[in-house]
């Protein structure tokens, strides 16, 4: 499995706590819909697995107060951060994007 994210060029401790925030949100919700269950922490997992280090990066470039970016509890907090964000994010498009199909359907 590493081989496949090298790959991709994704780390797999990256992913592992991409998912992690995935637990976590749907641990947070009550109702669950197949598409959220589905979807959303795969765009959490996307999200932290390509944006983390550019982040982690800008962050250090812009000399913000951060802990040692070299650390890695660092870049795997940003991540779970990174990919929560993105879950709930893709919550509320999803969301908009039915509710636009639900009206155009009625319309017609």
């Amino acid at each position: 499995m590493h081989d496949q994210f090298d790959l991709l060029g994704i780390k797999g401790p990256l992913v592992a706590a991409g998912l992690a925030g995935g637990v976590l949100r749907a641990l947070s919700r009550h109702r669950y819909k197949l598409r959220e269950m589905v979807a959303s922490p795969i765009c959490g997992a996307l999200a932290a697995a390509y944006l983390t280090l550019p982040v982690v990066s800008y962050f250090k470039a812009t000399g913000l107060p951060i802990p040692d970016p070299a650390d890695d509890t660092t870049t795997l907090a940003a991540t779970f951060l990174i990919g929560v964000s993105a879950m709930w994010i893709s919550d509320i498009l999803f969301e908009v994007i039915v509710r636009r199909f639900k009206a155009a359907a009625r319309e017609e």
